[in-house]
C-alpha cells in the first residue's frame, strides 16, 4: 500500500479540488498520510493569485522533496500551470499537474510507478478546455460543511488578474450533477454546502440550451435556480455561497434568496477599490455606486447579513485621493470584514506593464489604515450580535482558558460558543443549537446562552 500526503494553498476551490483528489487516491487504495508524516507520495495543490502565494508554493514543494527525498512530488494546480517551465528545472519535483489534469492524478501515478509515464509534465492549454471536468468529492467525513464546486473558470480578465489565463473560461457543472452530489454529501453527515467557483456569478451563462440544464426537475439556469435546486436535498440545514460579482446582487436575486429556508444571510462581494477612477484602471465592471446598490439590495432582504468584501491597496496609479476615496467608500459600506491585498504585480497581465508602480512602504501604510478599520468592524459587527438569538452548527470542542466548549458559527458566520458544563451531556458535533448571544468569551466568539438543541 503507498502512502500520500497533501497540502493545499489558496481558495476553496483548491480545498474543494484537494478532497475530491485524496478520495481518488484512497479508492485506488492509498493511505493517506498527514503532510508532516512521512509518504511515499506529495501533492501540493499550489496557488498562483500573488508573488506571496507563489513563493509559498515554491517552499512547500521543496519542503515536502525534503521531508522525505526519495518520495514522488507532484506540483498541481494554479502554480503547476503557470510555472511548469521553470519547474521542469526544479529537483524537488518529480511531476507536474496543471488544473485540467487534476483529475488523472491516479492515472498519471500508476503509469510513474510503472515506468511508463512518457513525460512528467502533464499541463494542457486552458484555453481549450471547454467542458466541466470530471472531478467530483462525493463524501465529507467528520466534517459538518463542506465545499461544493459547481463553476470554474472566468471570462472577466481583470487588468492585474492572472487566474483567467490558468483556469480558462467559465464551465459550468450540470446542475443534475450537483444535486446528486450534494445528496451523497448529506448522506456522509454533512449539514452545510458552500458552492464556490472560480467566478461563481457566471454559474449557467456557458449553457446552450435546456438539455444541458437537464437532469433535475427544471434543471437550473443560473446561480440562483441551482441554490433553489439544493434547497430541498434532506439533511441539508444550511446553505452558502462564496465569492460574488456585486452586480448579480439585484432586488429580485436578493429576494429569491430569501425566499429559501436554508440560505445563509453571509455575503462576499469583491470590491476591490472604491474608487471609480482605480476600478477602471483594474477592468471591473461595475462602479462603486453600482456596488453599493447591490449592498443596498441584500440588506434590503437580509436587514442582519454579514457583508464581507476582497480590497487591492496601492494598484498603479492609485493616488492618495484615489486610497482616500476608497477608504471612505469601505467606511460608508461597513463591511463585517475586509480581506486587504496590497497590490502583486503578476507578469503577463495588463496592470504588470501600467507606469506609476505603487512604492512597497506605500502600499503597507494604506493596507495598515485599512486593517485598522477592519479590525473596529469586525468588533462593531460582533457586539451588534449581543442580545439577539442566535443559531449555532456545532463543529468542533475546545479548551480555552481550561475550561471546554462546543464551537461553531452562526448562519451570519460569526464564531459562537457555549461551554460544555451548560449542556448537560447533551452536547455534540455536528448538531444545531439556538441560544442569546449574551457576552464575547474572547475577541472573536461569542458566548451562548439559555442554549436547547433543535
Amino acid at each position: 500500500m503507498r502512502t500520500a500526503a497533501f497540502h493545499t494553498l489558496g481558495c476553496k476551490v483548491n480545498a474543494y479540488e484537494t478532497e475530491a483528489m485524496e478520495q481518488a487516491l484512497l479508492q485506488a487504495g492509498y493511505e493517506l498520510r498527514s503532510f508532516e508524516e512521512a509518504a511515499d507520495v506529495y501533492i501540493i495543490n499550489t496557488c498562483s493569485v500573488t508573488n506571496i502565494a507563489d513563493r509559498k508554493s515554491r517552499q512547500m514543494l521543496h519542503r515536502a522533496k525534503s521531508l522525505n527525498p526519495g518520495a514522488v512530488v507532484v506540483a498541481a494546480g494554479c502554480y503547476a500551470q503557470a510555472a511548469a517551465e521553470s519547474l521542469k528545472e526544479d529537483g524537488s519535483v518529480d511531476l507536474v499537474l496543471g488544473n485540467q489534469e487534476k483529475k488523472d492524478l491516479v492515472r498519471i501515478l500508476d503509469a510513474y510507478f510503472a515506468e511508463e509515464l512518457e513525460a512528467p509534465f502533464a499541463v494542457g492549454d486552458m484555453r481549450a478546455a471547454t467542458q466541466y471536468e470530471d472531478l467530483a468529492a462525493n463524501r465529507s467525513e467528520g466534517h459538518t460543511r463542506a465545499f461544493l464546486k459547481v463553476q470554474d473558470g472566468c471570462n472577466q480578465y481583470c487588468s492585474y488578474c492572472i487566474i483567467p489565463f490558468l483556469r480558462g473560461n467559465i464551465r459550468s457543472r450540470r446542475p443534475g450533477d450537483v444535486r446528486r452530489e450534494a445528496e451523497r454529501l448529506a448522506a456522509s453527515g454533512v449539514r452545510e454546502l458552500v458552492l464556490t467557483g472560480i467566478h461563481l456569478s457566471s454559474y449557467g451563462r456557458d449553457f446552450k440550451n435546456a438539455a444541458e440544464r437537464e437532469d433535475f426537475g427544471d434543471g437550473a439556469a443560473n446561480l440562483l435556480e441551482l441554490l433553489t435546486l439544493l434547497d430541498g436535498v434532506e439533511g441539508i440545514e444550511r446553505l452558502r455561497i462564496g465569492s460574488l460579482e456585486p452586480k448579480i446582487a439585484t432586488p429580485d436575486f436578493a429576494a429569491g434568496l430569501a425566499s429559501l429556508r436554508h440560505f445563509c444571510p453571509h455575503f462576499h462581494l469583491s470590491l476591490q477599490s472604491g474608487s471609480n477612477a482605480t476600478l477602471r484602471r483594474m477592468g471591473r465592471r461595475y462602479t462603486a455606486e453600482e456596488f453599493r446598490a447591490g449592498v443596498e439590495a441584500l440588506r434590503a432582504a437580509f436587514p442582519d447579513a454579514a457583508m464581507t468584501t476582497d480590497v487591492i491597496v496601492g494598484f498603479p496609479g492609485e493616488s492618495e485621493e484615489e486610497f482616500s476615496e476608497s477608504f471612505s467608500f469601505i467606511e460608508e459600506i461597513r463591511f463585517y470584514e475586509t480581506h486587504i491585498f496590497p497590490y502583486s504585480k503578476r507578469e503577463g497581465t495588463r496592470a504588470a506593464a501600467m507606469p506609476e508602480q505603487v512604492p512597497g512602504a506605500v502600499k503597507k501604510r494604506r493596507a495598515a489604515l485599512l486593517q485598522e478599520l477592519n479590525l473596529r468592524r469586525q468588533r462593531e459587527f460582533r457586539t451588534s450580535r449581543l442580545g439577539t438569538a442566535q443559531e449555532m452548527l456545532s463543529e468542533e470542542t475546545v479548551t480555552i482558558d481550561g475550561q471546554a466548549y462546543l464551537v461553531g458559527n452562526s448562519r451570519e458566520y460569526v464564531k459562537l460558543a457555549v461551554p460544555l458544563s451548560a449542556l448537560g451531556g447533551d452536547c455534540a458535533v455536528n448538531c444545531l443549537y439556538r441560544g442569546t448571544a449574551e457576552n464575547f468569551l474572547n475577541s472573536e466568539i461569542l458566548l451562548l446562552t439559555n442554549v436547547s438543541k433543535t
